[in-house]
């Protein structure tokens, strides 16, 4: 019987040399579509951010200020995902948009392919899932950067991404929970579900994930934070065929101890016709919500015509009469 958990299922371990090149090959080819690559090649808003402090994760930088930014303007980090630049992600979310009609900073880290083939974040590389170096470092000291650039509010810090952009969210919120009011994970994976490449892909496929208990304690161990946390919008389609819909439950699960809250939700409706769920404390303030788009493959969700409508559909840019660029603003307080 084949043992799922054994890496040598993917890699060829019992093979000849050259099968198990080809074995490496498909798997890493199957393991790139967790980093959803874009199709849209609208102009580029970005500019580069030179200068951010050391750059242990060897990550490029892009920012978009709006013109005439106020002082104690809010800050998005967007992470785009793999095969994909930060501007392709912006063209296709339309954050860009939202930034000028609402006043916000963004922030758009950036992979190179020297670190990653595919241009994905290395969310589950053990040296850059941790606080205090890789990728998780470098994202901080471009944050630090850009709040001392433009006078942003450090209470209106948060972060967003798509698949293993929302993966690398993750292990954002997890490593630096006090830098964060809140996050947004679109097809991502739970922080700590994997750390090496043949893990990875089975959590994108939903098997052998970590229990409720081991998810939890890998997110409490990541820090010496003790809160407040921040808060958690989860999107994910119902047939995601890359990333499986029960990573949307570990994240859910993992954050839902943090806050302390109990597995009913407070409250669920429909938005635009999509099932919404959301967690409150019991003040009444929404901590955590989750959508679950009823018949989306692996994707962000997109509304590209008419009110609210952001962003441009493409390869996994999905029009779905859904803005979640819109609804994620929304819910962090910045519309």
């Amino acid at each position: 019987m084949m043992n799922l958990m054994d890496p040598n299922t993917y890699m060829g371990g019992s093979n000849s040399q050259n099968d198990r090149l080809a074995d490496l090959k498909e798997f890493e080819s199957n393991l790139g579509t967790l980093y959803t690559g874009g199709s849209n090649s609208q102009n580029d808003r970005l500019t580069h951010l030179n200068k951010f402090g050391s750059n242990p994760g060897a990550l490029n930088a892009k920012i978009y200020i709006p013109e005439d930014l106020p002082a104690g303007a809010p800050l998005v980090v967007v992470l785009h995902g793999s095969d994909q630049t930060a501007a392709e992600y912006d063209v296709g979310a339309g954050w860009s948009d939202i930034a000028d009609r609402y006043g916000v900073a963004l922030l758009f880290p950036e992979q190179q392919r020297v670190n990653n083939m595919t241009l994905g974040f290395n969310w589950f590389e053990p040296d850059d899932s941790h606080r205090g170096a890789g990728e998780p470092l470098s994202i901080l000291h471009m944050v630090e950067q850009v709040v001392s650039d433009h006078g942003i509010d450090r209470q209106r810090i948060f972060i967003t991404g798509l698949s293993a952009g929302g993966a690398m969210t993750s292990v954002m919120l997890a490593t630096y929970p006090e830098i964060f009011a809140g996050g947004a994970i679109v097809a991502g994976l739970p922080y700590g579900s994997a750390d090496t490449l043949p893990t990875a892909l089975l959590r994108m496929k939903g098997l052998g994930s970590p229990t409720a208990q081991q998810l939890e304690t890998q997110l409490r161990n990541a820090s010496a934070h003790e809160g407040p946390w921040p808060t958690l919008s989860v999107w994910h389609g119902s047939v995601d065929r890359t990333v499986d819909a029960s990573n949307a439950n570990g994240i859910l699960g993992q954050w839902r101890a943090l806050h302390d809250l109990e597995e009913s939700p407070s409250s669920t409706h429909t938005v635009n016709g999509y099932p919404r769920r959301v967690w409150s404390d019991a003040e009444g303030r929404e901590l955590i919500e989750e959508y679950s788009i009823t018949g989306m493959d692996h994707g962000t969700p997109l509304k590209t015509h008419g009110k609210d409508s952001y962003g441009s559909s493409g390869d996994y840019m999905l029009e779905m009469n859904i803005s979640s660029t819109h609804h994620i603003a929304d819910f962090w307080g910045l519309v």
